[in-house]
Protein backbone atom coordinates (compact mmCIF):
# COMPACT_ATOMS: atom_id res chain seq x y z
CA UNK A 1 0.00 0.00 0.00
CA UNK A 2 1.13 3.61 -1.08
CA UNK A 3 1.26 6.11 2.02
CA UNK A 4 -0.16 9.45 2.16
CA UNK A 5 3.11 11.09 2.84
CA UNK A 6 3.62 11.94 -1.12
CA UNK A 7 5.16 14.97 -2.71
CA UNK A 8 5.05 16.89 -6.42
CA UNK A 9 8.72 17.54 -5.88
CA UNK A 10 10.64 14.30 -6.40
CA UNK A 11 10.00 15.04 -9.95
CA UNK A 12 8.56 18.04 -10.72
CA UNK A 13 10.40 18.54 -14.19
CA UNK A 14 7.96 15.38 -15.35
CA UNK A 15 4.48 16.57 -16.19
CA UNK A 16 1.54 15.11 -14.84
CA UNK A 17 -1.46 14.12 -17.22
CA UNK A 18 -4.05 15.55 -15.16
CA UNK A 19 -4.11 18.02 -12.19
CA UNK A 20 -7.63 17.31 -10.37
CA UNK A 21 -8.25 20.88 -7.80
CA UNK A 22 -10.57 19.35 -5.30
CA UNK A 23 -10.79 17.01 -2.62
CA UNK A 24 -14.56 16.23 -2.22
CA UNK A 25 -16.24 13.23 -3.74
CA UNK A 26 -15.86 14.48 -7.85
CA UNK A 27 -12.56 15.50 -7.27
CA UNK A 28 -11.61 12.34 -5.60
CA UNK A 29 -13.78 9.76 -7.57
CA UNK A 30 -12.03 11.21 -11.11
CA UNK A 31 -8.45 11.41 -9.68
CA UNK A 32 -9.31 7.38 -8.80
CA UNK A 33 -10.88 6.86 -12.27
CA UNK A 34 -7.87 8.51 -14.31
CA UNK A 35 -4.89 6.98 -12.16
CA UNK A 36 -6.92 3.19 -12.84
CA UNK A 37 -6.46 4.09 -16.47
CA UNK A 38 -2.79 4.46 -16.59
CA UNK A 39 -2.68 8.71 -16.06
CA UNK A 40 -0.32 10.26 -14.23
CA UNK A 41 -2.50 12.15 -11.59
CA UNK A 42 -2.19 15.00 -9.22
CA UNK A 43 -5.03 15.82 -6.53
CA UNK A 44 -4.51 19.08 -4.44
CA UNK A 45 -7.33 19.57 -1.60
CA UNK A 46 -6.67 23.34 0.21
CA UNK A 47 -8.12 21.95 3.42
CA UNK A 48 -8.12 17.93 4.65
CA UNK A 49 -10.37 15.52 2.16
CA UNK A 50 -14.22 15.76 2.17
CA UNK A 51 -13.92 18.85 4.87
CA UNK A 52 -16.73 20.99 3.27
CA UNK A 53 -19.44 19.72 1.31
CA UNK A 54 -18.79 15.73 0.88
CA UNK A 55 -18.91 15.66 4.88
CA UNK A 56 -21.95 17.54 5.47
CA UNK A 57 -24.77 15.62 4.02
CA UNK A 58 -27.47 13.74 4.58
CA UNK A 59 -25.77 10.43 4.23
CA UNK A 60 -28.08 8.50 1.78
CA UNK A 61 -26.82 6.79 -1.65
CA UNK A 62 -30.25 7.33 -2.98
CA UNK A 63 -32.12 8.20 -6.47
CA UNK A 64 -34.29 11.26 -4.91
CA UNK A 65 -37.57 10.11 -5.12
CA UNK A 66 -39.19 13.70 -3.90
CA UNK A 67 -37.31 14.81 -7.99
CA UNK A 68 -39.71 12.75 -9.44
CA UNK A 69 -42.04 16.04 -8.44
CA UNK A 70 -39.68 17.70 -10.56
CA UNK A 71 -39.89 15.33 -13.78
CA UNK A 72 -35.79 14.47 -13.17
CA UNK A 73 -37.14 11.04 -14.37
CA UNK A 74 -33.24 10.80 -15.89
CA UNK A 75 -31.27 11.83 -13.02
CA UNK A 76 -33.19 9.81 -10.87
CA UNK A 77 -32.40 6.41 -13.49
CA UNK A 78 -29.36 7.05 -13.19
CA UNK A 79 -28.89 7.81 -9.50
CA UNK A 80 -31.01 3.98 -8.88
CA UNK A 81 -28.25 2.68 -11.15
CA UNK A 82 -25.77 3.42 -8.94
CA UNK A 83 -26.96 2.50 -5.68
CA UNK A 84 -25.91 -1.57 -6.01
CA UNK A 85 -22.92 -0.59 -7.63
CA UNK A 86 -21.57 1.28 -4.79
CA UNK A 87 -23.87 -0.89 -2.65
CA UNK A 88 -21.07 -3.80 -3.61
CA UNK A 89 -17.59 -1.51 -4.70
CA UNK A 90 -18.24 -0.58 -0.89
CA UNK A 91 -20.61 -2.91 1.61
CA UNK A 92 -18.51 -2.19 4.51
CA UNK A 93 -19.11 1.61 4.47
CA UNK A 94 -22.52 1.39 2.51
CA UNK A 95 -25.64 -0.86 3.60
CA UNK A 96 -29.10 -1.23 2.83
CA UNK A 97 -31.86 1.06 4.14
CA UNK A 98 -35.40 0.75 4.65
CA UNK A 99 -37.52 4.07 4.27
CA UNK A 100 -40.57 4.39 6.24
CA UNK A 101 -43.06 7.48 4.78
CA UNK A 102 -46.15 7.69 7.13
CA UNK A 103 -48.67 8.93 4.84
CA UNK A 104 -50.47 12.17 5.69
CA UNK A 105 -53.66 12.53 3.19
CA UNK A 106 -53.74 16.41 3.46
CA UNK A 107 -50.35 16.67 1.75
CA UNK A 108 -49.82 14.10 -0.89
CA UNK A 109 -52.79 11.46 -2.26
CA UNK A 110 -51.75 7.69 -1.60
CA UNK A 111 -52.69 7.24 -5.60
CA UNK A 112 -49.84 9.90 -5.87
CA UNK A 113 -47.02 7.91 -3.61
CA UNK A 114 -48.09 4.66 -4.85
CA UNK A 115 -47.08 5.67 -8.41
CA UNK A 116 -44.19 7.53 -7.25
CA UNK A 117 -42.74 4.48 -5.43
CA UNK A 118 -43.64 2.03 -8.45
CA UNK A 119 -41.70 4.71 -10.51
CA UNK A 120 -38.62 4.40 -8.16
CA UNK A 121 -38.86 1.06 -8.24
CA UNK A 122 -38.61 -0.02 -11.93
CA UNK A 123 -36.54 2.93 -13.20
CA UNK A 124 -33.27 0.83 -12.63
CA UNK A 125 -33.06 -2.71 -12.05
CA UNK A 126 -33.00 -4.05 -8.74
CA UNK A 127 -31.08 -6.76 -7.19
CA UNK A 128 -30.12 -6.30 -3.53
CA UNK A 129 -32.65 -3.84 -2.39
CA UNK A 130 -36.34 -4.86 -1.91
CA UNK A 131 -39.09 -3.39 -3.52
CA UNK A 132 -41.81 -1.31 -1.57
CA UNK A 133 -44.95 -1.84 -0.31
CA UNK A 134 -47.90 -0.66 1.94
CA UNK A 135 -47.96 -0.77 5.75
CA UNK A 136 -50.07 -0.61 8.68
CA UNK A 137 -48.45 1.73 11.05
CA UNK A 138 -50.15 0.10 14.17
CA UNK A 139 -49.06 -3.02 13.49
CA UNK A 140 -45.64 -2.44 11.99
CA UNK A 141 -42.70 -1.20 14.46
CA UNK A 142 -41.70 1.94 12.54
CA UNK A 143 -45.37 2.98 13.95
CA UNK A 144 -44.35 2.67 17.49
CA UNK A 145 -42.76 5.93 18.19
CA UNK A 146 -45.50 7.75 16.01
CA UNK A 147 -48.51 9.87 16.51
CA UNK A 148 -51.69 7.20 17.05
CA UNK A 149 -53.59 8.94 14.05
CA UNK A 150 -50.62 8.27 11.78
CA UNK A 151 -52.21 4.65 10.69
CA UNK A 152 -51.36 3.88 7.19
CA UNK A 153 -47.39 4.29 5.10
CA UNK A 154 -45.07 3.28 2.93
CA UNK A 155 -41.45 1.71 3.07
CA UNK A 156 -39.44 1.37 0.15
CA UNK A 157 -35.41 1.15 -0.28
CA UNK A 158 -32.58 3.24 -0.63
CA UNK A 159 -28.96 3.08 1.14
CA UNK A 160 -26.61 4.27 3.95
CA UNK A 161 -22.99 6.28 3.43
CA UNK A 162 -20.57 7.33 5.58
CA UNK A 163 -19.87 9.92 3.14
CA UNK A 164 -16.42 10.97 4.51
CA UNK A 165 -14.98 7.91 4.19
CA UNK A 166 -16.68 7.49 0.80
CA UNK A 167 -13.93 10.30 -0.24
CA UNK A 168 -11.08 8.89 1.66
CA UNK A 169 -11.42 5.71 -0.18
CA UNK A 170 -11.08 7.09 -3.31
CA UNK A 171 -8.10 9.08 -2.55
CA UNK A 172 -6.69 5.93 -1.07
CA UNK A 173 -7.63 4.16 -4.12
CA UNK A 174 -6.25 6.63 -6.22
CA UNK A 175 -2.79 6.75 -4.45
CA UNK A 176 -2.36 3.25 -4.92
CA UNK A 177 -3.10 3.45 -8.38
CA UNK A 178 -0.25 6.19 -8.79
CA UNK A 179 -1.47 9.65 -8.06
CA UNK A 180 -0.44 11.68 -5.80
CA UNK A 181 -2.39 13.36 -3.26
CA UNK A 182 -1.50 16.35 -1.56
CA UNK A 183 -4.34 18.23 1.30
CA UNK A 184 -4.16 21.46 2.56
CA UNK A 185 -2.23 22.48 -0.31
CA UNK A 186 -3.94 25.48 -2.44
CA UNK A 187 -3.95 26.15 -6.58
CA UNK A 188 -2.62 29.88 -6.46
CA UNK A 189 -2.50 30.32 -9.92
CA UNK A 190 -1.60 28.67 -13.40
CA UNK A 191 -0.71 29.82 -16.58
CA UNK A 192 -1.97 27.95 -19.64
CA UNK A 193 0.37 26.89 -22.20
CA UNK A 194 0.11 25.83 -25.79
CA UNK A 195 0.11 21.97 -24.85
CA UNK A 196 0.51 22.27 -20.70
CA UNK A 197 -0.70 24.02 -17.72
CA UNK A 198 1.96 26.02 -15.43
CA UNK A 199 0.70 25.99 -11.76
CA UNK A 200 2.20 27.14 -8.48
CA UNK A 201 0.95 25.57 -5.35
CA UNK A 202 1.18 26.77 -1.72
CA UNK A 203 2.18 23.68 0.86
CA UNK A 204 1.08 23.61 3.84
CA UNK A 205 3.93 25.02 5.32
CA UNK A 206 3.53 27.93 2.95
CA UNK A 207 6.33 27.57 0.37
CA UNK A 208 5.37 27.21 -3.09
CA UNK A 209 6.11 24.79 -5.46
CA UNK A 210 5.46 25.05 -9.48
CA UNK A 211 4.19 21.39 -11.23
CA UNK A 212 2.96 21.23 -14.86
CA UNK A 213 0.28 19.32 -16.00
CA UNK A 214 -1.79 18.58 -19.95
CA UNK A 215 -4.81 19.01 -18.27
CA UNK A 216 -6.78 20.31 -15.28
CA UNK A 217 -10.25 19.60 -13.44
CA UNK A 218 -11.68 22.21 -11.50
CA UNK A 219 -13.71 19.88 -8.78
CA UNK A 220 -13.61 22.46 -6.10
CA UNK A 221 -17.69 22.36 -5.04
CA UNK A 222 -18.56 25.56 -4.36
CA UNK A 223 -15.40 27.14 -5.22
CA UNK A 224 -15.71 26.19 -9.12
CA UNK A 225 -16.72 29.54 -10.05
CA UNK A 226 -13.92 31.22 -8.10
CA UNK A 227 -11.10 28.88 -9.17
CA UNK A 228 -12.51 29.41 -12.25
CA UNK A 229 -12.27 33.26 -13.06
CA UNK A 230 -10.07 34.39 -10.07
CA UNK A 231 -7.51 31.82 -10.28
CA UNK A 232 -7.31 30.17 -13.60
CA UNK A 233 -8.64 33.43 -15.17
CA UNK A 234 -11.17 31.58 -17.47
CA UNK A 235 -14.59 32.42 -18.21
CA UNK A 236 -17.62 29.60 -17.86
CA UNK A 237 -21.43 29.09 -19.83
CA UNK A 238 -22.40 27.48 -16.22
CA UNK A 239 -22.35 28.73 -12.64
CA UNK A 240 -23.08 27.30 -9.69
CA UNK A 241 -26.23 28.20 -7.28
CA UNK A 242 -25.09 27.41 -3.47
CA UNK A 243 -27.95 25.93 -1.34
CA UNK A 244 -26.87 25.44 2.26
CA UNK A 245 -28.11 22.65 3.88
CA UNK A 246 -28.32 21.84 7.62
CA UNK A 247 -28.73 18.77 9.56
CA UNK A 248 -29.69 18.28 13.46
CA UNK A 249 -28.54 14.98 15.86
CA UNK A 250 -30.46 14.17 18.44
CA UNK A 251 -29.93 10.95 21.13
CA UNK A 252 -31.85 8.13 19.93
CA UNK A 253 -35.25 8.59 19.07
CA UNK A 254 -36.51 4.90 17.99
CA UNK A 255 -35.10 1.09 18.49
CA UNK A 256 -35.97 -0.21 14.85
CA UNK A 257 -33.50 0.13 12.11
CA UNK A 258 -35.51 1.88 9.37
CA UNK A 259 -35.04 5.34 8.39
CA UNK A 260 -38.30 7.69 8.00
CA UNK A 261 -39.01 10.30 5.36
CA UNK A 262 -41.34 12.59 6.58
CA UNK A 263 -43.57 15.30 4.29
CA UNK A 264 -43.90 18.77 5.13
CA UNK A 265 -46.52 21.34 4.31
CA UNK A 266 -44.04 23.35 2.69
CA UNK A 267 -43.61 20.75 0.25
CA UNK A 268 -40.20 20.01 1.47
CA UNK A 269 -39.47 16.34 2.97
CA UNK A 270 -36.74 15.58 5.96
CA UNK A 271 -35.39 12.13 7.04
CA UNK A 272 -34.82 11.05 10.83
CA UNK A 273 -31.97 8.33 10.25
CA UNK A 274 -30.85 6.00 13.34
CA UNK A 275 -27.07 7.29 13.49
CA UNK A 276 -24.31 5.98 14.91
CA UNK A 277 -25.81 2.79 17.14
CA UNK A 278 -27.27 5.89 20.12
CA UNK A 279 -27.97 8.81 17.92
CA UNK A 280 -30.57 10.30 15.47
CA UNK A 281 -30.11 12.08 12.38
CA UNK A 282 -32.44 14.26 11.54
CA UNK A 283 -32.26 16.71 7.79
CA UNK A 284 -32.30 18.46 5.56
CA UNK A 285 -32.79 22.07 4.70
CA UNK A 286 -32.61 24.04 1.56
CA UNK A 287 -31.39 27.56 2.35
CA UNK A 288 -30.18 30.43 -0.02
CA UNK A 289 -26.31 30.82 0.86
CA UNK A 290 -24.20 33.70 -0.04
CA UNK A 291 -20.97 34.07 1.61
CA UNK A 292 -17.88 31.86 2.19
CA UNK A 293 -18.21 28.61 2.29
CA UNK A 294 -16.20 27.49 4.22
CA UNK A 295 -17.67 29.12 7.03
CA UNK A 296 -21.30 27.28 7.03
CA UNK A 297 -23.19 27.12 9.87
CA UNK A 298 -26.85 26.40 11.03
CA UNK A 299 -28.92 29.00 12.47
CA UNK A 300 -31.70 29.23 15.11
CA UNK A 301 -34.15 28.85 12.90
CA UNK A 302 -33.45 25.97 10.83
CA UNK A 303 -32.65 23.92 14.02
CA UNK A 304 -36.14 25.31 14.96
CA UNK A 305 -37.83 23.94 11.60
CA UNK A 306 -35.90 20.90 11.83
CA UNK A 307 -37.62 20.07 15.18
CA UNK A 308 -41.21 21.25 14.25
CA UNK A 309 -40.76 18.98 11.19
CA UNK A 310 -39.87 15.37 13.30
CA UNK A 311 -42.20 16.83 16.19
CA UNK A 312 -45.46 16.94 13.52
CA UNK A 313 -44.70 13.20 12.93
CA UNK A 314 -43.46 11.44 16.70
CA UNK A 315 -45.07 11.40 19.63
CA UNK A 316 -42.58 12.62 22.17
CA UNK A 317 -42.10 15.89 20.76
CA UNK A 318 -38.12 17.40 19.95
CA UNK A 319 -37.31 20.80 20.95
CA UNK A 320 -33.61 22.31 20.78
CA UNK A 321 -32.45 21.04 23.86
CA UNK A 322 -32.42 18.02 22.45
CA UNK A 323 -29.62 18.66 19.61
CA UNK A 324 -26.16 17.18 20.51
CA UNK A 325 -24.88 18.02 17.48
CA UNK A 326 -25.16 20.01 14.20
CA UNK A 327 -23.88 20.14 10.91
CA UNK A 328 -24.48 22.11 7.66
CA UNK A 329 -22.74 22.36 4.13
CA UNK A 330 -23.11 24.34 0.82
CA UNK A 331 -24.49 22.33 -2.25
CA UNK A 332 -23.04 23.84 -5.28
CA UNK A 333 -26.34 23.32 -7.43
CA UNK A 334 -26.42 23.87 -11.14
CA UNK A 335 -28.12 27.62 -11.35
CA UNK A 336 -31.51 27.83 -13.08
CA UNK A 337 -34.40 29.99 -12.93
CA UNK A 338 -36.49 29.11 -10.09
CA UNK A 339 -37.19 30.47 -7.17
CA UNK A 340 -37.90 27.22 -4.59
CA UNK A 341 -34.40 26.07 -3.63
CA UNK A 342 -35.77 22.74 -3.23
CA UNK A 343 -36.44 22.69 -6.87
CA UNK A 344 -33.27 23.50 -8.36
CA UNK A 345 -31.45 20.30 -9.75
CA UNK A 346 -29.21 17.99 -8.33
CA UNK A 347 -27.90 17.06 -11.47
CA UNK A 348 -24.47 18.24 -12.63
CA UNK A 349 -22.82 19.62 -16.36
CA UNK A 350 -19.13 19.04 -17.24
CA UNK A 351 -17.80 21.93 -19.17
CA UNK A 352 -14.81 20.84 -21.04
CA UNK A 353 -12.71 24.10 -22.59
CA UNK A 354 -10.39 22.52 -25.04
CA UNK A 355 -9.41 25.16 -27.59
CA UNK A 356 -6.84 23.65 -30.20
CA UNK A 357 -2.97 23.88 -29.41
CA UNK A 358 -4.27 24.81 -25.87
CA UNK A 359 -4.26 22.62 -22.91
CA UNK A 360 -7.75 21.44 -21.75
CA UNK A 361 -9.63 22.50 -19.01
CA UNK A 362 -12.90 20.46 -17.53
CA UNK A 363 -15.15 22.51 -15.04
CA UNK A 364 -17.74 20.23 -12.76
CA UNK A 365 -20.95 22.27 -12.05
CA UNK A 366 -23.64 20.62 -9.35
CA UNK A 367 -23.85 16.85 -8.18
CA UNK A 368 -24.94 14.55 -5.85
CA UNK A 369 -22.75 12.23 -3.67
CA UNK A 370 -25.04 8.80 -5.29
CA UNK A 371 -23.77 9.90 -8.74
CA UNK A 372 -20.22 10.75 -8.42
CA UNK A 373 -18.70 7.48 -10.31
CA UNK A 374 -20.85 8.05 -13.24
CA UNK A 375 -19.81 11.75 -13.02
CA UNK A 376 -15.89 10.50 -13.28
CA UNK A 377 -16.62 8.11 -15.70
CA UNK A 378 -18.10 10.78 -17.60
CA UNK A 379 -15.64 13.07 -17.36
CA UNK A 380 -12.91 10.97 -18.39
CA UNK A 381 -15.22 10.05 -21.55
CA UNK A 382 -14.65 14.16 -22.42
CA UNK A 383 -11.08 14.16 -21.72
CA UNK A 384 -10.53 11.11 -23.75
CA UNK A 385 -10.13 13.16 -26.88
CA UNK A 386 -7.58 15.74 -25.83
CA UNK A 387 -5.26 13.38 -23.43
CA UNK A 388 -5.74 10.35 -26.25
CA UNK A 389 -5.52 7.44 -23.81
CA UNK A 390 -6.63 4.01 -24.49
CA UNK A 391 -8.13 2.52 -21.09
CA UNK A 392 -11.49 2.10 -21.13
CA UNK A 393 -13.96 2.28 -18.30
CA UNK A 394 -12.93 0.42 -15.26
CA UNK A 395 -14.88 1.56 -11.65
CA UNK A 396 -18.32 0.30 -12.15
CA UNK A 397 -16.99 -3.65 -10.84
CA UNK A 398 -14.13 -2.71 -8.80
CA UNK A 399 -13.79 -2.38 -5.24
CA UNK A 400 -12.61 0.03 -2.82
CA UNK A 401 -10.51 -0.20 -0.13
CA UNK A 402 -12.24 -2.40 2.59
CA UNK A 403 -14.36 -3.78 0.33
CA UNK A 404 -13.04 -6.48 -1.35
CA UNK A 405 -15.02 -9.41 0.66
CA UNK A 406 -15.77 -12.47 -0.60
CA UNK A 407 -19.58 -11.01 -0.77
CA UNK A 408 -20.84 -8.16 -0.18
CA UNK A 409 -22.06 -8.26 3.63
CA UNK A 410 -19.79 -6.96 6.73
CA UNK A 411 -21.60 -8.55 9.10
CA UNK A 412 -20.23 -11.50 7.47
CA UNK A 413 -16.93 -9.96 7.14
CA UNK A 414 -17.27 -9.16 11.05
CA UNK A 415 -17.87 -12.77 12.38
CA UNK A 416 -14.85 -14.01 10.68
CA UNK A 417 -13.04 -10.91 11.90
CA UNK A 418 -14.41 -11.92 15.24
CA UNK A 419 -13.01 -15.31 14.65
CA UNK A 420 -9.54 -14.06 13.11
CA UNK A 421 -9.01 -11.80 16.29
CA UNK A 422 -10.97 -12.99 19.45
CA UNK A 423 -9.69 -10.54 21.68
CA UNK A 424 -10.95 -8.37 19.85
CA UNK A 425 -14.14 -6.27 22.02
CA UNK A 426 -17.46 -6.78 20.07
CA UNK A 427 -17.94 -3.28 19.82
CA UNK A 428 -14.55 -2.34 18.05
CA UNK A 429 -14.78 -5.70 16.00
CA UNK A 430 -17.89 -4.29 14.33
CA UNK A 431 -16.60 -0.71 14.56
CA UNK A 432 -13.50 -1.75 12.69
CA UNK A 433 -15.41 -3.89 9.93
CA UNK A 434 -17.71 -1.26 9.66
CA UNK A 435 -15.03 1.43 8.79
CA UNK A 436 -11.73 -0.01 7.61
CA UNK A 437 -13.72 -3.62 6.21
CA UNK A 438 -10.70 -5.95 4.88
CA UNK A 439 -8.17 -3.44 5.26
CA UNK A 440 -8.76 -3.90 9.20
CA UNK A 441 -5.95 -6.58 8.61
CA UNK A 442 -3.70 -3.45 7.88
CA UNK A 443 -4.27 -1.82 10.99
CA UNK A 444 -4.21 -4.82 13.40
CA UNK A 445 -0.82 -6.30 11.67
CA UNK A 446 0.46 -8.66 13.94
CA UNK A 447 -1.26 -7.68 17.43
CA UNK A 448 -2.21 -10.62 18.99
CA UNK A 449 -4.12 -8.10 22.32
CA UNK A 450 -5.41 -5.05 23.12
CA UNK A 451 -1.64 -4.01 24.00
CA UNK A 452 -0.70 -4.86 21.26
CA UNK A 453 -2.48 -1.98 19.56
CA UNK A 454 -0.67 0.68 21.38
CA UNK A 455 -1.50 3.59 23.56
CA UNK A 456 -5.31 3.43 24.16
CA UNK A 457 -6.02 7.13 23.44
CA UNK A 458 -9.50 7.54 24.43
CA UNK A 459 -12.68 5.55 24.41
CA UNK A 460 -11.73 2.17 22.51
CA UNK A 461 -9.59 4.50 20.23
CA UNK A 462 -6.26 3.28 20.58
CA UNK A 463 -2.76 3.99 19.26
CA UNK A 464 -2.60 2.11 15.80
CA UNK A 465 -5.85 3.67 14.38
CA UNK A 466 -4.43 6.87 14.48
CA UNK A 467 -1.26 5.58 12.82
CA UNK A 468 -3.28 3.83 10.42
CA UNK A 469 -5.35 6.87 9.33
CA UNK A 470 -1.79 9.42 9.70
CA UNK A 471 0.03 7.29 7.38
CA UNK A 472 -2.71 6.11 4.86
CA UNK A 473 -5.54 8.24 4.91
CA UNK A 474 -3.87 11.98 5.42
CA UNK A 475 -5.24 12.28 8.81
CA UNK A 476 -3.62 15.04 10.25
CA UNK A 477 -5.79 16.77 13.44
CA UNK A 478 -8.62 15.34 15.79
CA UNK A 479 -11.46 16.81 13.77
CA UNK A 480 -9.99 14.80 10.34
CA UNK A 481 -10.32 11.75 12.72
CA UNK A 482 -13.68 12.60 14.78
CA UNK A 483 -15.65 14.29 12.42
CA UNK A 484 -14.56 12.50 9.18
CA UNK A 485 -12.96 9.43 8.91
CA UNK A 486 -14.79 8.28 11.99
CA UNK A 487 -17.66 9.93 13.81
CA UNK A 488 -16.48 8.92 17.18
CA UNK A 489 -16.45 12.58 18.10
CA UNK A 490 -20.24 12.12 19.04
CA UNK A 491 -18.88 9.62 21.85
CA UNK A 492 -15.72 10.91 23.06
CA UNK A 493 -15.86 14.69 23.71
CA UNK A 494 -14.09 17.55 24.46
CA UNK A 495 -11.73 15.63 26.65
CA UNK A 496 -11.31 13.07 24.24
CA UNK A 497 -10.73 15.72 21.07
CA UNK A 498 -7.51 16.72 23.14
CA UNK A 499 -6.11 13.83 23.79
CA UNK A 500 -6.18 12.81 20.06
CA UNK A 501 -4.89 16.25 19.24
CA UNK A 502 -1.99 15.55 21.64
CA UNK A 503 -1.06 12.65 19.93
CA UNK A 504 -0.63 14.14 16.75
CA UNK A 505 1.44 17.09 17.78
CA UNK A 506 3.96 14.24 19.34
CA UNK A 507 3.33 12.02 15.90
CA UNK A 508 3.46 14.53 13.24
CA UNK A 509 6.71 13.84 11.87
CA UNK A 510 5.25 10.23 10.68
CA UNK A 511 3.58 12.37 8.06
CA UNK A 512 7.10 14.55 6.64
Amino acid sequence: MQTSAQSPSDNLLAPYDLLVVGGGINGTGIARDAAGRGLRVLLVEQDDLASHTSSASTKLIHGGLRYLEYYEFGLVRKALQEREVLLRAAPHIMWPLRFVMPHMPNLRPAWMIRAGLFLYDHLARREMLPGSRGIDLRQHPAGAPLRRDLTRGFVYSDGWVQDARLVVLNAQDAAERGATILTRTRLIGADRGEHMWTAQLETPEGSHQTVRARAIVNAAGPWVGHLLGDVLRQSATHRVRMVKGSHIVTRKLFDHDHAYIFQNPDKRIIFAIPYERDFTLIGTTDIEFHGDPAHVAINDDEIAYLCKSASDYFTQPIVPADVVWTYAGVRPLMEEEVANPSAVTRDYKLELDAPTSRAPLLSVFGGKITTYRRLAEEAMWRLHGPLGFTHGDWTAGAPLPGGDMAEPDAGAFETSLRTQFPWLPQALAHRFARTYGTRTHVLVGDARSLDDLGQRICGDLYEAELRYLLQYEWARTAQDVLWRRTKLGLHLGKDGEASVQQWFAQHMEMAA
